[in-house]
């Protein structure tokens, strides 16, 4: 039984030339880096395997200047080879990576076939990659493998992995968009080696034929919030019928519903309540303290929905609760416009305002401008503190200049005001002391967990905010999936595992193994 893999080298070719019918136009064309190759290269820099290039010392200048550049961008190792042999390419890996400690892999394109023949001979594993679509093993040998695009490699790597190493393998395939994959693997939450309890993540693609990659993963993580094309809120039907998701998404919920034997963080039908900011009210509005301990009270904010901003409106706001209130469109996540929200000062701003509908209004909270993120990783919660926006009469005086118009913001970025003038929203800076004090930690995570069994998800965030004078602890916000990026790597990217690998070994032991 061998160890894994000890690395992978990529030949020169493969990186730098696209698989295409049609020669190079220019002299250019040979030096250019294929998309998929510099996806493949930083994916390949993050996942913790241990990477080279190889091209041929005569080269030309630009080729080996491009090369050498791109090496050290992603912490690679750069192999520069006297002769294109498979004797030249074993003696100089060897060198520098030694013998022994798992399997190399060797990436290289069909003008190179006879050295792949020689180096699979040699034991080590060579990935053809051809211009067509072909079988993964037309060679009949274990090791050389076919592939048509350079988006199969994580699985061919993962694959000898799980083969090879005498450990409890599980496979996690995760699904989000790019800019999200690449902030949890910056921070080696998304391994290809195996993490100490078992678990090597591999990228799934639309772009590959969905079936065969979801037949190679034990668990599904997905953020499938990111692939949501539309959603519906106007109608009565269930939410999961009311979201579109993207074309590959929905492969991915089909082949779910039938492979019950998959484990999936989180299940569907889990996440919808939290795509949906009415569902998270009327979930709020049941919460109190689980063991009734707390000194202090914990609850939703009060709130109304709305369909439209028209007379009906302004009728029902009077009396709700004090101005101002913030206004929020009911879907919560997804889309593109579901951070723009505005803040009214008082009933008639509410006339007309820009906030996509349906939409809820909410009691705005004084909360010493701090907001404490709170972050649960299976049976673990962490939380921060951040600057939030300032109170209420602080915001009423920023606008009062202009008329006491409404604010219009994004949540994600500032707080711009209706004359386009933006107030930047206050930053991540220390917390003061006397802020910090008035969180009753325990009473929060006593929630946390009526949250979690309320919720039956695995890893999710939601915001607090402790009220001025009350010090009611007021949920403000549930999301699914979130980055936890406050809280340190080395505390929460292990807990991330330890989430992950818990709700398989549960999802195991209940009857009929179905999703967990």
């Amino acid at each position: 039984m061998g160890c894994g893999v000890r690395g992978v080298i990529l030949d020169a070719d493969v990186i730098l030339t696209p698989i295409s019918s049609s020669p190079p136009q220019g002299p250019d064309d040979a030096v250019r880096l294929p998309p998929l190759a510099d996806r493949l290269l930083r994916r390949l820099s993050l996942s913790g395997i241990r990477t080279g290039i190889a091209l041929r010392s005569d080269s030309p200048s630009r080729v080996v200047e491009l090369l050498m550049n791109l090496a050290a961008s992603h912490s690679m190792e750069c192999f520069g080879l006297n002769s294109w042999s498979a004797e030249d390419i074993i003696c100089e890996i060897q060198k520098s990576w030694g013998e022994g400690g798992g399997e190399i892999i060797y990436v290289a394109s069909e003008s190179s076939k006879r050295m792949m023949i020689e180096l699979a001979s040699h034991g080590w594993v060579v990935v053809d990659l051809v211009s067509e679509m072909t079988d993964s093993n037309k060679s009949g040998s274990s090791n050389l493998i076919s592939i048509n695009s350079l988006l199969q490699l994580p699985s061919i790597i993962c694959g000898i992995i799980k083969k090879t190493t005498s450990l409890d393998i599980l496979v996690v395939g995760y699904i989000m968009k790019p800019s999200r994959e690449e902030d949890f693997a910056k921070r080696g939450a998304f391994p290809m080696h195996p993490t100490p309890n078992g678990l090597i993540f591999m990228p799934l693609s639309f772009e590959l034929p969905l079936h065969s990659q979801l037949n190679e993963v034990d668990v599904v993580l997905h953020k499938a919030t990111d692939e949501i094309v539309s959603l519906n809120l106007s109608t009565l039907s269930e939410v999961s019928v009311r979201v579109n998701y993207s074309k590959g998404m929905q492969e991915v919920k089909s082949y779910l519903e039938h492979h019950r034997q998959v484990c999936v963080i989180d299940p569907l039908d889990k996440v919808y309540p939290i795509v949906d900011r009415l569902e998270i009210q009327k979930l709020l509005s049941d919460l109190k303290d689980p063991d009734g301990e707390g000194k202090h009270k914990i609850r939703g904010p009060n709130f109304f929905q709305v369909d439209n901003f028209d007379d009906d409106v302004i009728l029902t706001a009077k009396g709700k609760f004090p101005f101002p209130c913030i206004v929020k469109p009911q879907v919560a996540c997804g889309v593109a416009d579901a951070h723009s929200m505005g803040i009214a000062f008082e009933v008639d701003n509410l006339m007309g305002l820009r906030v996509p509908l349906p939409a809820i209004v909410q009691e705005y909270v004084d909360h010493f401008s701090t907001l404490y993120k709170f972050y649960v990783l299976g049976e673990k919660v962490f939380h921060a503190a951040k600057r939030s926006m300032p109170n209420g009469t602080t915001l009423r005086k920023l606008s009062e200049s202009k008329g006491l118009k409404p604010l219009l913001f994004d949540s994600l970025k500032s707080l711009p005001t209706v004359t386009g003038v933006e107030i930047d929203l206050p930053g991540n800076g220390s917390i003061p002391k006397a802020n910090s004090e008035v969180l009753d930690f325990d009473l929060v995570t006593r929630t946390a967990k009526w949250l979690s069994d309320r919720l039956s998800l695995t890893i999710f965030g939601f915001d607090v905010v402790v009220q001025e004078g009350t010090l009611d602890h007021v949920i403000v916000d549930i999301n699914y999936l979130p980055s936890f990026k406050e809280v340190p790597d080395d505390i929460a990217v292990p807990a991330f595992w330890n989430a992950i690998r818990k709700k398989y070994d549960l999802s195991r032991t209940q009857e009929g193994s179905g999703a967990c």
